[in-house]
C-alpha cells in the first residue's frame, strides 16, 4: 500500500544490482519490485535523496546517474525500464566502480552527504569482494547487503557494515517485502543522522531528534513549532544543550507543523535547522487484525494500533458454522495473544473489541483457519532420468489432500508449476540445464487452509562430468 512521504532526508543511495546470468528473470523482476517498494516513500531532489543503480555483470554498468531522476514518477518508470544484462558475476569490479561513482560529480553524487550502498545478491560472485568493500566503508559508505540465495554468511557479514544483524539480511526472493520497512528504517537512521528529523509520529505527538551540536553548560536550544496554516500559534521551548531529542505532544491530528531548532552558543555559530512534520489521522483501534503462526490447535492474533486510551481488549472466537464462542481478555497495553485448545482443520471467526476509557467500544473481525494435523509433505527425493531430466518423488501428506502443487524455479529458464491429483506422488522435471542449481518445492493442497511445503535445492552436474545431480537441503 501507499506509504507516508519521507522528507528531510539527505543522502546518495546506490543500488548494486546483480544483473548477471546467475539470476533468473523472475528473481530479477522481484528484486526490482523490492527496490521500488523501498524507495517509494522518499522525497527525491538535490536537497533530499538521490539514487542510482550499478549492474553487476561481466563489466559494471551504471543504469542512470544520481541526479537523473528527481521525482517518484520518473524514478518508477526508470526502474521498470531497467533490463537484465546477463554475463558473469564480477561483483568486486562493480564495487570498485561503485567507489568511483559514489564520489563523482560526473555521476551526480554530492559531497558531504551520507553515502549508502545496498547490494542485492543471489549469493554467487566470482571475484574478491572484501577488499573493495572495505575501501568503500573506510570512505564512510554504509553498506547493506540483502542475500536472496545461499551466500557465505561469514564472508557477507564481514562485507556488510557492522553490526551485521542490522546491515545483513538473508531472505527468499518471494519474501523480500518482509524486510522492506526494517531496511528502510535502517537507511533512514543513516541519512537522517545529521539532520533535525521526527520519529515515532502519531496523531497527537512526535519525537524530534538532532545531532549533538552544543557542549558548553551555558549553551541551549530554542525550539519553535507551529501549524503551517496558522503560524501565529507558534510555541517556543528552551532545551538544554546536552539534549538531542524532545517529545512534542498535545498536537492536532492530520496537521503539518513547521519546526525550527536554533542552537544558542557562546563559542560557535550554528545555523538553525528546520523540518516539517505531519501528524497522522486520528486513530481508531483496532484498525487491522493479523492472524499468524497457525497450527493444528492454535493461532496467533495481533492487532493495531495500540492506543493509550484503550483500557482492555476482548477477543471472542468460535468455529464457523456454529454458535459457541470463547472469550479472552487482554490488557490495553498489549496488541497480541495466542488462542489455544482449538480443533484442527477448522475455520474460526475472531472478533477483537477495544474498550476505551470513555466506555466506547470498537470491534473488528477476521477469519482464521487451523492447520490439518500432519499437513506437510515428507521425504522429497530425486532420481536421474537422463539428460536435463529428474524425477521428483515424495511421501504423501496426512489428512484430506486435494492434490499436490510442484514448483520448479530454474536458475536459467522459466519457472514452472505442476498440479497433480492426490494419488500421484512423483513428477518428471525437464529442461534443467547442466551446471545449474534449481529449487523444487512440493506443497499439499487442502480445502480449508494451505499445506506446508517442502523445498530442496538440486544441482545439475555440468555436462562434462558424470551425469547426475547434487541435492542440498533447504528449510521449507
Amino acid at each position: 500500500g501507499a506509504q507516508p512521504s519521507i522528507s528531510n532526508s539527505e543522502g546518495d543511495l546506490l543500488f548494486l544490482l546483480d544483473s548477471s546470468g546467475s539470476v533468473s528473470y523472475y528473481e530479477f523482476s522481484r528484486v526490482k519490485e523490492f527496490m521500488w517498494d523501498l524507495l517509494q516513500p522518499f522525497t527525491f531532489g538535490p536537497k533530499d535523496v538521490q539514487t542510482s543503480i550499478i549492474h553487476i555483470s561481466t563489466t559494471p554498468t551504471m543504469e542512470f546517474p544520481f541526479d537523473r531522476y528527481l521525482s517518484s514518477g520518473a524514478l518508477h518508470q526508470a526502474l521498470q525500464n531497467t533490463r537484465q544484462l546477463m554475463g558473469d558475476t564480477n561483483t568486486g569490479k562493480a564495487l570498485s566502480y561503485a567507489k568511483q561513482k559514489l564520489f563523482s560529480d560526473e555521476a551526480g553524487a554530492r559531497p558531504d552527504v551520507p553515502k549508502v550502498l545496498v547490494w542485492v545478491t543471489d549469493g554467487f560472485y566470482t571475484d574478491d569482494i572484501l577488499e573493495p568493500m572495505q575501501l568503500l566503508k573506510d570512505m564512510g559508505v554504509t553498506v547493506f547487503i540483502v542475500s536472496t540465495g545461499r551466500g557465505n554468511y561469514l564472508e557477507l557479514s564481514a562485507a556488510a557494515s557492522q553490526p551485521p544483524e542490522k546491515h545483513l539480511h538473508f531472505v527468499d526472493v518471494d519474501d523480500l517485502p518482509i524486510i522492506t520497512k526494517e531496511l528502510r528504517d535502517a537507511i533512514l537512521d543513516v541519512i537522517q543522522a545529521n539532520r533535525l528529523h521526527a520519529v515515532d509520529i502519531t496523531s497527537s505527538s512526535f519525537r524530534l531528534m538532532w545531532p549533538q551540536l552544543l557542549s558548553q553548560e551555558t549553551d541551549y536550544y530554542i525550539l519553535e513549532y507551529a501549524p503551517v496554516d496558522d503560524l501565529a500559534r507558534k510555541r517556543t521551548k528552551q532545551v538544554p544543550g546536552a539534549h538531542t531529542s524532545l517529545m512534542l505532544s498535545n498536537l492536532v491530528p492530520e496537521t503539518t507543523y513547521e519546526v525550527a531548532l536554533i542552537p544558542e552558543s557562546n563559542v560557535h555559530y550554528f545555523p538553525p535547522q528546520t523540518t516539517r512534520v505531519t501528524t497522522l489521522p486520528e486513530e481508531i483501534s483496532p484498525a487491522q487484525i493479523l492472524i499468524s503462526e497457525s497450527g493444528p490447535r492454535s493461532f496467533h492474533v495481533s492487532w493495531g494500533p495500540t492506543l493509550g486510551s484503550v483500557i482492555s481488549y476482548q477477543i471472542l472466537y468460535g468455529p464457523l458454522p456454529g454458535n459457541s464462542v470463547e472469550l479472552l481478555e487482554v490488557d490495553g497495553k498489549h496488541n497480541s495473544t495466542v488462542v489455544e485448545n482449538l480443533a484442527p482443520n477448522t475455520t474460526y471467526l475472531v472478533t477483537v473489541t477495544a474498550v476505551y476509557q470513555s466506555g466506547k467500544e470498537k470491534s473488528l473481525s477476521a477469519k482464521a483457519c487451523t492447520q490439518e494435523e500432519g499437513s506437510k509433505v515428507r521425504h522429497l527425493r530425486f532420481e536421474d532420468m537422463g539428460p536435463n531430466t529428474l524425477k521428483a518423488s515424495w511421501d504423501s501428506a496426512d489428512g484430506k489432500v486435494l492434490g499436490y502443487r510442484v514448483r520448479c524455479r530454474r536458475q536459467t529458464g522459466p519457472s514452472s508449476v505442476i498440479s497433480v491429483s492426490p494419488q500421484i506422488h512423483s513428477v518428471l522435471l525437464t529442461d534443467l540445464a547442466s551446471g545449474t542449481t534449481n529449487k523444487v518445492c512440493v506443497k499439499p493442497v487442502y480445502k480449508n487452509q494451505p499445506g506446508k511445503g517442502l523445498c530442496r535445492m538440486v544441482h545439475m552436474q555440468p555436462a562434462t562430468e558424470a551425469r547426475g545431480y547434487k541435492q542440498q537441503r533447504q528449510k521449507a
